[in-house]
């Protein structure tokens, strides 16, 4: 997609949208996801009139999400016989960013409209976001945990999927800077001989707590409070993990946190580093982020290429480095 098209689309984002709810409450996301399907049958179905439901349905492609087959006879041009087909499941999608819990919701509870129109002042510095970077006081950490837990959806699927294969048997697994146990629960349902404790600020002690006892995990998902900026990581287990946390900090910093990692591990420990890794998709997915988090100095998060990750396990001698892709891409590595 060209500049203009892309900007002409960006204009009428809100038409777009339109578009879309309105193919999920005639039921068309699921059709076109186990499509090919002819526009005739989507016609009979949702009552639409054809020519209509055509124009719709350029809408949609128009915005990439559908693809239409060719027609079989160009000639005759009976564009009821056209099929389409969702170029990637849609239902999914429309849940993640436009379902009732999705996290595009959770983000919107931002203050960023003291900021919309105002990004001239925001970048010359005359302009704050109002985001507190670390979170310092318990309804600040509570609130970052909050939307840290929104969207560990696909970070949870991709770890289930990979469980096995990348960590082995393991024991002990210590969640680094992981919230409030949202994905150490998925782990310990993963492995019902692991033990899972959440390192974190105090304050996020209770939400851990909570979670171990809606869960009935207590005794297998545990709590560590401490700081992983000002104190060394705590030794005694067999996986390390960072997820979501690195790419918060500038370089020096993440280096200093996968080199804390390295004198915590045993030799033959496993270090999981789980991040949203620098690829278009991902820039898109953050673009909540980086519009806001343009007047947080505090906070310097950006998303880096996965060999930065790589690259710098390999100078800390880790060995068996390893990518795993799936809805959230992994990288894994052993202390030699």
């Amino acid at each position: 997609m060209n500049a203009r098209s892309l900007l002409a689309l960006l204009l009428h984002g809100d038409k777009a949208l339109d578009l879309v709810r309105t193919a999920s409450r005639l039921g068309l996301l699921a059709r076109l996801d186990a499509g090919p399907v002819a526009l005739r049958a989507l016609s009979d179905e949702t009552g639409a009139r054809p020519l209509r439901l055509y124009k719709f349905l350029d809408g949609l492609e128009s915005l990439g999400l559908v693809a239409r087959h060719p027609l079989a006879d160009q000639a005759a041009d009976d564009f009821l016989t056209a099929e389409y087909v969702s170029t990637e499941p849609l239902g999914a999608a429309f849940e993640a960013v436009l379902g009732e819990r999705s996290i595009e919701r959770d983000r919107d509870r931002y203050p960023w409209r003291e900021l919309h129109g105002r990004l001239d002042e925001v970048l010359a510095g005359k302009l704050d976001a109002r985001f507190a970077w670390p979170p310092e006081t318990d309804d600040e950490v509570r609130g970052f945990e909050r939307s840290m837990a929104a969207g560990c959806a696909p970070i949870r699927e991709a770890l289930t999927a990979a469980y096995g294969e990348a960590f082995g048997v393991r024991r002990r697994w210590l969640d680094v800077g992981g919230g409030d146990g949202t994905v150490a629960e998925t782990l310990l349902g993963a492995d019902p001989g692991l033990a899972c404790d959440v390192f974190n600020l105090p304050a996020a002690g209770a939400l851990v707590s909570e979670r171990a006892r809606a869960a009935d995990l207590e005794g297998r998902l545990g709590f560590v409070a401490g700081d992983f900026l000002a104190a060394p990581l705590p030794g005694g287990y067999d996986v390390l993990s960072f997820i979501r946390v690195l790419h918060d900090w500038p370089a020096g910093v993440a280096r200093a946190l996968l080199a804390k990692a390295h004198r915590a591990l045993p030799p033959g420990g496993r270090l999981l580093i789980c991040e949203e890794f620098r690829t278009p998709d991902r820039l898109a997915l953050q673009f909540f982020w980086t519009w806001f988090l343009l007047g947080a100095d505090a906070c310097t998060s950006r998303l880096r290429e996965v060999d930065w990750y790589t690259q710098a396990l390999a100078a800390l001698g880790f060995a068996d480095i390893r990518v795993i892709p799936g809805p959230f891409d992994l990288v894994v590595a052993t202390r030699a």
